[in-house]
């Protein structure tokens, strides 16, 4: 029977270790399997290489993979970033709408300054903004 006093401290902290880069290399697998579904300058049947290299041959497809094609991943991974954080902006300004009080009066000065208004109207655009 196997006691915790029977397993010394370094090999806690060797299993450990060996442990984190379990992990990492199984993170940096998905992140190349993710990369390799959203190309879209590959074709189907180089995909089915790359995957068929990822699962049979793991450790040197993963190299192979961020030796070969790194340098897109990251750049795909920017533009995706780019791309979500530009969307996101977008979606904010909708919903936030108008500037308030400030961004209607500013709408009803261009209508009077245009002619499409009256001084009047434009006095009473103003108050209910303020109001």
């Amino acid at each position: 029977m196997l006691f915790a006093a029977d397993y010394p401290l370094l090999n806690i902290f060797w299993t450990m270790i060996l442990f984190f880069f379990w992990i990492a290399w199984i993170w940096i697998l998905v992140g190349i399997v993710a990369d390799v579904f959203r190309r879209h300058d590959a074709s189907g049947w180089v995909k089915a290489m790359w995957l068929f290299v990822l699962i049979f041959v793991p450790f040197f497809g993963v190299l192979a993979y961020m030796i070969v094609n790194g340098h897109g991943m990251a750049e795909r991974h920017a533009a995706q970033a780019a791309a979500s954080r530009s969307e996101f902006a977008g979606y904010v300004q909708s919903v936030a709408g108008s500037n308030g009080a400030a961004g209607e009066i500013e709408k009803a000065k261009a209508l009077l300054d245009s002619g499409a208004i009256t001084q009047a109207e434009f006095d009473t655009l103003k108050a209910k903004a303020l109001a």
